[in-house]
């Protein structure tokens, strides 16, 4: 009896130190793993960490050469059913006339794109005879000036590319057609270009003759600064801040990159409602058309066995 309780004993007691030590290897596995995890997410904080400085730095430095993104700008033309604002392009066209002509031309407009936009017709013609443009020849061979039409395309301010580097330090001024297309970000880019100008900040130094415009790519820019509160006096009254005339002369050149877009959207909504007129009929004649056949039950009546 007694050796029984004794061997009982020990069997407690190697089971009670086997408990004991797979407690202890545990707790030392748990340790030892908890350390490895601890490690492992301090390398990895460091590694990120790294990173997002090496790219900010690399951000920084090429910040200046890409150009800083220009902001969006809620620009009323962009919806799917409005349309350009008439007489911003009317006031676009005063700044484009009276800021912009003289550097940069607009090659891909007519006069007559003008009428029933932005100028009734008699005002078109009007602007278009203060300019005089070559033709010719006449009966005796030789090319002669004579008044703007309407056909005729709105004149340059130089006669060739060289004339135009030589008045602007080296520099070609770019036409204005397209350029709402050219420039990444498009109107926003444009307006935020002529109203970006500032002074330089520290560190950064720009050459004599070039403007610092965090939004042009490089940030030195040849044309200078060209619209002030008040430099000019709109036919409608509006106030003529900087802002104002930055954004009739971005309409102005949206119309320009895209005249034909007022009459696409009216093209598009015609097309889709014709396309939905046609759509729902279709259906109703499918229907109409199969629902005797969809209906249709065919049963089978097998013969019936004669009776002998």
């Amino acid at each position: 009896m007694f050796r029984l309780s004794a061997q009982s004993t020990r069997k407690a007691v190697q089971r009670l130190a086997v408990q004991a030590r797979h407690q202890s290897t545990s707790s030392t596995a748990a340790s030892t793993m908890n350390a490895k995890n601890a490690t492992l997410a301090a390398a990895g904080v460091a590694t990120v960490g790294a990173l997002a400085y090496l790219t900010m730095e690399s951000v920084d430095a090429n910040m200046l050469a890409d150009g800083l993104h220009p902001p969006k700008y809620p620009w009323e033309h962009k919806g799917n059913l409005t349309t350009f604002d008439h007489a911003a392009i009317r006031r676009g066209y005063q700044v484009y006339k009276e800021v912009c002509a003289a550097c940069h031309s607009l090659d891909r407009i007519a006069w007559r794109n003008l009428v029933g936009v932005s100028h009734t017709e008699a005002e078109v013609k009007a602007m278009a005879e203060e300019n005089e443009y070559t033709d010719g020849p006449n009966d005796v061979g030789d090319m002669f000036q004579r008044p703007g039409k309407l056909s005729d395309y709105m004149p340059r301010p130089y006669a060739n590319d060289e004339q135009a580097r030589a008045g602007n330090a080296g520099a070609l001024p770019p036409d204005l057609s397209l350029m709402i297309k050219a420039r990444h970000g498009g109107a926003d880019y444009v307006y935020s270009l002529l109203t970006g100008y500032q002074d330089p900040p520290a560190g950064i130094e720009i050459r004599e003759g070039l403007n610092f415009n965090p939004y042009f790519p490089g940030g030195a820019i040849g044309m200078a600064r060209v619209l002030y509160d008040g430099l000019l006096e709109y036919e409608d009254g509006t106030p003529a801040t900087t802002s104002q005339m930055a954004k009739d002369v971005t309409i102005f050149l949206s119309w320009a990159a895209e005249p034909e877009m007022d009459e696409r959207k009216k093209m598009g909504m015609k097309a889709l409602t014709l396309l939905g007129i046609l759509t729902g009929l279709s259906i109703y004649l499918k229907r109409h058309k199969w629902a005797a056949l969809k209906t249709r039950k065919i049963l089978y009546n097998p013969p019936t066995p004669k009776k002998h």
